[in-house]
């Protein structure tokens, strides 16, 4: 096999991977990556809004917004005005969002994160160059992308139903 075509194969493998693993929290937990990295971030940290979500999960903050707004129609989470500055809006967990967290699997990309950790400076500076260098290849230097792993749009399920 030609390397270009080792290159593609491990390629489609990671889209897989990403495919399976979103299925599989879909699947089981009824969210997506995003929705799921959303809760897990509000209950780290509580006293949140949707504007410091957004910060702590590299996010927009229209899309956290779209994300937050199907949430709370799920029943995963509520919105509180605050009572010190009436300006802000606070975003909570509910408890069915505590409980869908407790048999959650982990984000793809927390396994990712790991496993990335433990390599040595000079690995993850190789990784990285030569993944961007690969994303330039493909023309995609210029693709708004966040750190989530997850196909497709991270709002999709309001897409979706927007078309």
């Amino acid at each position: 096999m030609d390397r270009y075509d080792q290159v593609l194969v491990a390629l489609r493998r990671i889209i897989r991977a990403t495919d399976l693993h979103s299925k599989k929290l879909s699947k089981t937990s009824g969210l997506t990556a995003p929705q799921l990295l959303i809760l897990q971030t509000l209950r780290e940290q509580s006293d949140l809004t949707v504007g410091e979500v957004a910060k702590k999960v590299s996010l927009s903050q229209a899309t956290v917004t779209t994300i937050v707004d199907r949430l709370e129609r799920g029943g995963y989470v509520y919105r509180e005005r605050g009572t010190a500055d009436k300006r802000k809006v606070y975003v909570y967990l509910t408890d069915k969002a505590f409980a869908t967290l407790v048999d959650a699997p982990k984000p793809l990309q927390d396994n990712f994160v790991q496993q990335f950790q433990d390599l040595h400076d000079w690995e993850q500076t190789m990784i990285l160059a030569s993944l961007e260098r690969v994303a330039y290849m493909m023309d995609a230097q210029h693709i708004d992308a966040a750190p989530v792993l997850d196909i497709g749009a991270l709002d999709r399920n309001e897409a979706a139903k927007n078309q």
